[in-house]
This record gives structure tokens, C-alpha cells and sequence, in this order.
């Protein structure tokens, strides 16, 4: 799915525009227990009621693609006879009204999931969207419809005790530290089922969120697909930044991390720019050519393309924003990190002075220390001559 189809989908979660009729749901104690089970009708529900039900599932379809959003690739064999994509079938074929697989779902669920003993509230939703044409100038002809597009749409929300407030109490006249009992938190984790690609049903993906890209929780990926899981965005990055480090040994030095950090962050601004909905990937030859460019040897480049395809397969896009922070570039030593705008990363310099390395960085227009601006001249003494 790319960010057009998202969007077309998350324009759906409103009263006034959602297909969806009615909500189901568990809520799940830490012991790993049913507590209550849920079926609400979204017609007879107050609108705040409803605007909260579709704000949390809405909110399975945010984030970044390739980061909080990830692609589930089922194989041939999973979709012609398993019983993960059966179960996954079976929800959007019976639009949910069947118990006994609304049981078997949620049970799948609570027994691969690892909270941490925490209450979690599991919501389901069935839609049927009649997905209009859409013309040459990219608009959405409404009372024209190419298919129809049934899916299903599930979030996990944590579910915490409320802070306790100061609250007025009428019938005494005096204000008491309450509590307003448990809160339904923003989904931690959910998935869309079938993927919505080229604006149609794909059985053969699903599309799943996380919150935190950095914890995928896996356990769930594999009891609800039983399929890999991709790298999570921290994962990524560790991979590109030890490809780095061991491939290219004494030549990574700081001119070639930071070429690379540039080109990456430049890949990542004209995509932003370019309003592109497909996701931004680069491949392991794209940053080789900078590697290149910077210098390093042959040998070491050929390393660096060989670790890469070890650990995210060969030929595999890579997606820049999962290897770098684009808005920030840090050095850090054991004793002192400093962070420098992107843009000005190319005023640092190492250096070797007298047997000792050196970080420098121009202090020419003006230095603060915690909010005082210091002079820096000739004149001032120097450590040494104390």
C-alpha cells in the first residue's frame, strides 16, 4: 500500500462517512482473562461514543510506511490452505457476525501477546467500501464505483487506571481527590486485513501498525500471521550503522558517515517535496556508489554490499529514513556528545594535533555556555598555562 491508499481509507473513520456498523471487542485483564466482551451499534451510540470507537481504529492506519506501518507478505501456500489466513478470511468473509470466530480470534490473540500484564482492550471492525473511479485529474467520482473492498480492521489499546484529579462533589459541597476509574489508551498495535493495493483487495498482504516502531512484538506477528516479521526501525538501523562500521574497518571515517548521512538526508527531503505517495527506498548500490565516491576501496565496498544482503537480503530497498535520524547528527565520545543541524555537519572537522584527536567545530559567530555568551580570544588562558 502506498500513502494515497492509506489516506483514501482513513477518510472513512467518521460517522458521517464510515461504512462501519457496528464495533466488537474484548477486554483482557493482565491475568490474560476475558473481563467483558463488547458489541456496540455505531447507529444507536452517542457521536462522541462513535467518533472515539473510529478515532482508535483510524488510528491502525497512521504513522510512517515502512516504520509505525510495515507490510505482512503472506506466501502462495499461506493463502491457498493455512489456518492463520483462514482465521484472518473467516473474519472479513462473515463480516464479523459469526461468535464463535470473533472467539477464536481474540483467544489467538491473548495467548501470543505479551503485554507485560497489562489490561488491553481488542477492537474489531468490518467495512464494505465501494471504492470510486478515479478520473484522469486524480478525483474521486462518487456515483462512480469500480468494486467493492471488504476488510477488516483491528487495534489493540492499552487500558490504564485513571490519575486521580480534584473533582467537585455536588451533594457535599466539597472537592475530593477522585479517580474516573480506567482509561482506553491510543492503540499500541493493530493491522488492516486484506492490504488495499492498487486500490483493490490483496489477499496475499496485510498491512500491520505499531505504535513504537521500534517493537514490533513479534509474538504477535507470528501467532496472527506466522510469517517474519520485518526489521523493526531500530533494527535497521543498528545493521546499516555495523555494515558501516565492520565492512569498511580504519576507512570509515567521519567525511564518509557524514557523505553518506547527507545523501540519505537529501534522498529523504526531495521525496518529501516530490509528495510521492510510495514509499522512499534506496538500494545497497546506491549508498556503495557514495562509498565509492568518498574514496573507499574496492574490497571494502564489495564487504559492505555482502554484510548488507546477510542481514536485509539481497537486492532489498532500504528505507533512508530507517537508517538515519534526518533531522539531527550527532558525535558522541565517552565523555562529551554533540549535536549539530544536518545542514551543518560539514563544518566539523577530526583532526590529529600533536598525537591527541581532536573534534572542531568554527566558533566564529558567537558561543553560548548554558545561555551565556563567552568571548573565545587569543588572550584567553588555556589550561596547559594553569
Amino acid at each position: 500500500m502506498n500513502q494515497k491508499e492509506i489516506s483514501e481509507l482513513r477518510r472513512r473513520f467518521r460517522p458521517e462517512k464510515s461504512g462501519i456498523s457496528r464495533v466488537y471487542g474484548c477486554y483482557v485483564n493482565g491475568g490474560r482473562e476475558i473481563i467483558s466482551e463488547l458489541d456496540v451499534s455505531l447507529g444507536i451510540a452517542t457521536q462522541e461514543e462513535a467518533e472515539k470507537y473510529l478515532g482508535f481504529l483510524k488510528k491502525a492506519l497512521s504513522g510512517a510506511l515502512g516504520k509505525n506501518l510495515v507490510d505482512i507478505v503472506f506466501t502462495t501456500q499461506q493463502v491457498m490452505d493455512s489456518n492463520e489466513h483462514r482465521l484472518l478470511s473467516a473474519l472479513r468473509d462473515s463480516e464479523l457476525q459469526d461468535p464463535e470466530v470473533r472467539q477464536q480470534f481474540y483467544r489467538k490473540v491473548i495467548e501470543t501477546l505479551n503485554m507485560e500484564d497489562s489490561n488491553y482492550l481488542i477492537l474489531l471492525a468490518h467495512d464494505r467500501y465501494d471504492v470510486p473511479y478515479r478520473g484522469h485529474d486524480d478525483s474521486l467520482q462518487a456515483d462512480a464505483s469500480d468494486q467493492v473492498f471488504s476488510y477488516v480492521v483491528c487495534c489493540i489499546c492499552p487500558v490504564k487506571d485513571a490519575k486521580p484529579q480534584l473533582s467537585y462533589c455536588a451533594k457535599e459541597r466539597e472537592f475530593h481527590n477522585r479517580t474516573t476509574g480506567q482509561v482506553v489508551s491510543p492503540p499500541e498495535l493493530g493491522f488492516l486485513f486484506p492490504a488495499f493495493d492498487d486500490r483493490a483487495a490483496n489477499l496475499y498482504n496485510a498491512l500491520y501498525y505499531a505504535r513504537n516502531p521500534d517493537e514490533l512484538h513479534q509474538e504477535l506477528i507470528d501467532g496472527l500471521f506466522h510469517t517474519e516479521a520485518p526489521m523493526s526501525a531500530a533494527q535497521q538501523k543498528e545493521a546499516f550503522q555495523s555494515a558501516l562500521g565492520e565492512a569498511l574497518g580504519e576507512a570509515c571515517s567521519y567525511e564518509v558517515v557524514q557523505a553518506v548521512h547527507e545523501q540519505l538526508r537529501e534522498r529523504i527531503q526531495q521525496h518529501k517535496e516530490s509528495k510521492d505517495p510510495e514509499p522512499l527506498g534506496i538500494s545497497v548500490d546506491e549508498v556503495s556508489r557514495v562509498l565509492q565516491n568518498c574514496g573507499v576501496a574496492e574490497n571494502q565496498v564489495g564487504e559492505f554490499k555482502l554484510y548488507c544482503d546477510q542481514e536485509f537480503g539481497a537486492g532489498a530497498a532500504l528505507s533512508p529514513a530507517n537508517l538515519i535520524d534526518s533531522k539531527k547528527f550527532q558525535l558522541t565520545t565517552p565523555e562529551v556528545k554533540v549535536t549539530v543541524d544536518p545542514e551543518s555537519s560539514y563544518l566539523v572537522e577530526t583532526r590529529i594535533i600533536q598525537g591527541r584527536k581532536y573534534i572542531l567545530i568554527p566558533a566564529d559567530g558567537g558561543v553560548e555556555v548554558n545561555g551565556v555568551s563567552i568571548d573565545i580570544s587569543d588572550a584567553a588562558p588555556s589550561r596547559d598555562a594553569e
